[in-house]
């Protein structure tokens, strides 16, 4: 079942570990490829120097994190990589989750095809957990581009979440990565995953 508007309308550290274990439906090259999430961040605006919405940085490019929780904001780094993130809350808050690792749940050939040109059986250990195991990873397995910005991941389509089966898990709180740029915010224990899943990005 898809998850529903009212869901993302919580804040973003309530969000980010509601997001772990529910699915991404991803629909590309006439397949349907799903994943669990496993791994994410939030990043609220507000008091937070690592997110793009600090002190209400409002441009182009960070608009979707002040529009209404659940849709898609997609953005570019380092001149060739996407990063996917889930807007949470209410309109002109400026907060979000950024969606960090999956778990590949079906067509693991064609995750492999996109990640690394070979079949999945004629990967290494290594590579088999590497297929989506990082935002730019996963955004590249799945397809996903500045296409998908603003996407609202609660209408059935191409691109949506959907819940899971009950699961139970262990949630492991801790720092974020990659924003040494950030002053005190780089010490927020704002980075949440499922322990002991193989597929995070960094125990």
């Amino acid at each position: 079942m898809i998850l529903n508007k009212e869901f993302y309308k919580q804040g973003a550290l309530i969000l980010a570990k509601e997001l772990l274990g529910k699915v991404v439906v991803r629909t590309v090259d006439n397949l349907t490829l799903k994943a669990k999430i496993v791994e994410t961040e939030a990043y609220v605006g507000e008091i937070d120097k690592a997110s793009h919405a600090y002190n209400g940085r409002r441009t182009e490019r960070t608009e979707p994190l002040f529009r209404e929780g659940g849709i898609a904001y997609v953005y570019f780094i380092y001149g060739k990589y996407y990063c996917f993130n889930v807007i949470s809350g209410i309109e002109d808050k400026g907060e979000g989750v950024l969606v960090r690792a999956l778990e590949p749940l079906n067509e693991f050939d064609y995750l492999a095809r996109k990640r690394f040109g070979k079949s999945f059986d004629e990967l290494s250990e290594a590579n088999k957990k590497a297929l989506t195991n990082g935002p730019s990873k996963l955004c590249i397995a799945f397809s996903i581009d500045k296409s998908e910005n603003y996407k609202k991941l609660y209408e059935e389509g191409d691109f949506y979440i959907e819940d899971s089966k009950d699961e139970k898990f262990d949630i492991v709180e801790t720092t974020r990565i990659g924003i040494d740029y950030a002053e005190e915010a780089i010490d927020f224990p704002w980075r949440f995953y499922i322990k002991d899943n193989k597929y995070i990005s960094k125990k």
